[in-house]
């Protein structure tokens, strides 16, 4: 009878001398099946704006959204320093109407595989912006009374879970109104946690890491005792 043990892969990794020490997302997330976008396979995504972390890290791809006014320069830098496929936060909360499709189509043009919009974004325009670009319109959900299916319908591409710890539970619901709509959702910082999360249905996972100032921490800790 054939065996049916599962032979675990040989992965070879190469590390440098200058480039060893980064910020490496839980092993866990590789079991996520992963959203392929334009034929690149995306399973782990980092939650920064920092270039210094986006430059050093081994996540898939990087959610680049903040709580100001999206601004063209910022786009461009982050879109410049990274090294993985960035999805850009285009606003749809405070910055509303023909300015976030603009600011759209300029990160589609300086290379961003993917849009963010806001919870507040009207299913207006998400159809508009669905009408414009070319790369998929990532719609935020926060809570498990948001309307998912009037999203999908208005041209939602992806949803992105951020519910905190009820994470979970929005990304089965999700799961009911639509089987195979693409979810990316925030994981936490266990490999608990994001287990719960990719078992919910979650296809790639959305990590927070550290901040600059909390990984200096660690090394200054560490030259006060040499």
């Amino acid at each position: 009878m054939e065996s049916k043990i599962k032979k675990t892969k040989y992965v070879p990794e190469i590390k440098g001398v200058f480039r060893s020490n980064y910020i490496e997302l839980p092993k866990c997330i590789a079991e996520a099946s992963g959203i392929k976008v334009f034929g690149r396979r995306i399973k782990s995504v980092l939650f920064s704006t920092d270039v210094a972390i986006i430059k050093n890290t081994n996540a898939d791809s990087v959610i680049a959204v903040y709580p100001f006014t999206p601004q063209l320069v910022i786009n461009q830098a982050l879109l410049l320093a990274s090294d993985v496929p960035v999805f850009c936060g285009v606003g749809g909360g405070h910055t509303t109407g023909n300015r976030v499709i603009n600011i759209a189509l300029h990160a589609e043009f300086q290379g961003a595989i993917g849009v963010v919009v806001n919870k507040p974004t009207p299913n207006e325009i998400i159809t508009a912006l669905k009408d414009t670009i070319d790369i998929p319109i990532v719609v935020t959900v926060v809570s498990e009374n948001e309307d998912v299916l009037s999203r999908l319908r208005a041209g939602a591409g992806i949803i992105n879970v951020s519910g905190a710890k009820n994470t979970p539970n929005i990304v089965k619901k999700i799961r009911q109104i639509d089987s195979t709509v693409p979810i990316i959702a925030t994981g936490g910082n266990t490999e608990e946690t994001v287990q719960k999360t990719i078992e919910a249905g979650a296809n790639a996972i959305t990590f927070t890491p550290p901040t600059t100032a909390d990984i200096f921490a660690i090394s200054m800790n560490k030259y006060r005792e040499l």
